[in-house]
């Protein structure tokens, strides 16, 4: 008899989790037999996602959460720690890229909404985390990142500045908390068949956007990836980004080889 997967009864937060990536890492990491926790804004949604998972023998919870909010996010981890005693991971998923627009065109309102979401959630989601993690001795931060972080993709001023910042958060936060048992851990996923990449079809900008829809990863292939990163042989990439783009990536996580 196998032994069971390292999230076993352990609690996992997961934002962004009515749909796409989140709702398919909460699904799988409760098929593993961990406690997940689903965080968004709309409580419908992740409230019918909880209870499905819920039905097929899994143990679910959700909590309406705007990522952008602190409040909200401490209400969140602590929602964790009374249900189900603590916080074992964060997954800081929640994100969006749109609209896409040149820098000139965009409503700086708009442009700031997105690092308010896509930054300012994952600092929020590592400020309130990380201690409730410590008082258990220990936790895993998977935070969403995105080739974005390192590369200049036109019309993306918003997604790459965002994703480059939520690297460097990545890689202070191993620096601050790595010796004090939190591995903190970006996952770069290459493009995957969710809303997002609606958005980024109907703009017709950039080479991304018109990409064959055959060579997206589905959720389900990002989540087996976040369940590998909370395992002990994913403890070398704590500190930086781990990609599954690559061949040698997605073996690691058990995905086939790309698409050519």
């Amino acid at each position: 008899m196998s032994s069971p997967h390292p999230v076993h009864d352990q609690t996992v937060l997961i934002t962004g989790a009515s749909r796409g990536i989140g709702a398919a890492a909460a699904r799988h990491l409760a098929g593993l037999g961990a406690k997940v926790v689903l965080a968004a804004r709309t409580a419908s949604d992740i409230g019918q996602v909880a209870q499905a998972i819920a039905d097929d023998g899994g143990t679910a919870s959700a909590v309406a959460c705007d990522v952008t909010r602190s409040a909200d996010v401490a209400a969140a981890v602590a929602h964790c720690v009374d249900h189900f005693g603590g916080l074992d991971v964060l997954v800081n998923n929640a994100g969006v890229i749109d609209p896409v627009h040149h820098i000139a065109d965009f409503d700086p309102d708009t442009w700031g909404r997105v690092i308010d979401i896509n930054v300012k959630g994952v600092f929020h989601g590592l400020h309130h985390g990380i201690p409730a993690m410590l008082a258990r001795g220990g936790g895993t931060v998977i935070n969403l990142s995105s080739g974005a972080a390192t590369k200049a993709l036109e019309g993306w001023s918003h997604y790459c500045a965002s994703k480059a910042a939520v690297l460097s958060l990545t890689r202070v936060a191993h620096v601050e908390y790595a010796e004090r048992g939190i591995r903190v851990v970006g996952l770069s996923p290459g493009t995957v068949e969710t809303h997002m990449q609606d958005v980024i079809r109907d703009s017709g900008i950039n080479p991304v956007s018109q990409l064959d829809p055959s060579v997206h990863l589905s959720p389900d292939d990002v989540a087996q990836a976040i369940a590998y990163l909370c395992t002990p042989d994913a403890a070398e990439f704590a500190g930086d980004d781990f990609s599954i783009k690559t061949p040698e990536g997605r073996a690691r996580v058990g995905l086939p080889p790309p698409k050519r």
